[in-house]
């Protein structure tokens, strides 16, 4: 399975993406703001190409997915939430966008998240931010 996220949306508070699963429009995405030196719970991760796995969250007790090999970055994963201050460097998904926010993000996660378990099953799952 492939995801694309392309980041499109750039704000002093956060950044807006579309996320597209084999080439097909999924849900929106928010992250934290892209910034040029990290602070640490405050900046998206690097653009590039990362494998997924879906593991054992135990700040969330429950699977969710988890980007590998991300530089200067650990436990970077995709969930809800809506606003950067939920992101803490995560990917966070959503069915629609606002300024600096993304609304009915557990139903795209649960969208999403189903799509992700049943790839990992017969598939390697990699995810390139734009």
């Amino acid at each position: 399975m492939d995801l694309l996220l392309k980041r499109v949306d750039f704000s002093d508070e956060s950044t807006i993406g579309e996320l597209s699963v084999d080439g097909v429009f999924e849900c929106y995405t928010l992250e934290d703001k892209v910034r040029p030196v990290k602070i640490k719970g405050m900046t998206a991760i690097p653009a590039g190409d990362y494998e997924v796995v879906i593991n054992y969250s135990a700040r969330f007790d429950r699977q969710l997915p988890l980007l590998l090999n991300v530089p200067n970055f650990d436990g970077i994963r995709i969930h809800w939430g809506n606003t950067s201050k939920d992101t803490e460097g995560c990917i966070l998904v959503g069915k629609t966008k606002g300024k600096d926010s993304i609304e009915q993000s557990r139903d795209a996660f649960d969208s999403l998240f189903a799509k992700m378990k049943a790839a990992s099953e017969k598939e390697k799952i990699f995810i390139s931010i734009v």
